[in-house]
């Protein structure tokens, strides 16, 4: 189902809302009784209310709150980007008026916004990209986490058999050659630590690599990043049509 409920507020005045569904009488009350309770939201956050089936995402910034009620299957990254999507929209429609109007003075002309991004993000198959691209980064994360801490247990265990090796080796050989094993011991030692050290800022730098892609793959519409290349070639053709 997605996004079903969107508001917008200037501490308990409500400027502008629009619901989606026939629940707009609980959505409208529950709202209300979280911006009662939050009374001041921090700028900037995001705080999320659940009211079984639904969940209420909040966010505040710059003296407004957005409010939208969702499903629980939206996740937060959908509900955040519709939250930052309205409050852009909401300021650059109505400028400094929202700091003095008063209630529902906005709700004719920006309820039709509402309805339009709540849809939006419901619908498009871009924003659901999003949401599985974001799972698919948590895997890599975990599976990069996983194999970070299989080295480093790798190497410590190795370390061990190391000193264990030195301790045996004491008792049953002269001071000179004891001295020679703890040096092969500590350059083995360290080699190890080195080598981890190259894994770990490898898998460091293709978690990077790997975000930076997903990244571009979201804005740019596609794994192959279409869209990206055909406005750097339609950059490149212009010029040259000028100079003609």
């Amino acid at each position: 189902m997605g996004i079903l409920y969107g508001m917008v507020a200037r501490g308990q005045v409500v400027l502008a809302e629009f619901s989606a569904t026939q629940t707009n009488a609980i959505a409208s009350v529950v709202a209300r009784l979280i911006l009662e309770k939050m009374k001041e939201v921090k700028n900037n956050s995001i705080s999320s209310f659940s009211h079984h089936p639904y969940i209420f995402h909040v966010k505040g910034t710059d003296g407004l709150t957005v409010l939208c009620m969702a499903d629980d299957a939206s996740g937060r990254i959908i509900p955040s980007a519709f939250l930052e999507d309205i409050h852009k929209k909401f300021v650059k429609t109505f400028g400094r008026a929202v700091h003095s109007a008063s209630a529902y003075a906005m709700n004719d002309e920006f309820s039709r916004v509402l309805c339009q991004q709540i849809d939006h993000f419901s619908r498009n198959p871009n924003v659901d990209r999003l949401n599985r691209l974001k799972g698919e980064m948590n895997q890599v994360q975990s599976v990069l986490i996983d194999n970070i801490e299989k080295a480093l247990e790798r190497g410590d265990r190795l370390a061990l058999l190391v000193e264990k090796a030195i301790t045996m080796q004491q008792p049953m050989q002269g001071n000179n050659s004891t001295v020679a094993l703890k040096r092969k011991a500590r350059s083995y030692k360290n080699a190890m630590w080195w080598r981890d050290c190259k894994f770990t800022a490898t898998l460091m730098l293709l978690f990077l690599l790997t975000i930076v892609y997903v990244s571009l793959a979201f804005v740019c519409n596609g794994l192959f990043l279409s869209s990206c290349f055909n406005h750097m070639t339609m950059a490149s053709v212009v010029p040259h049509m000028f100079y003609e």
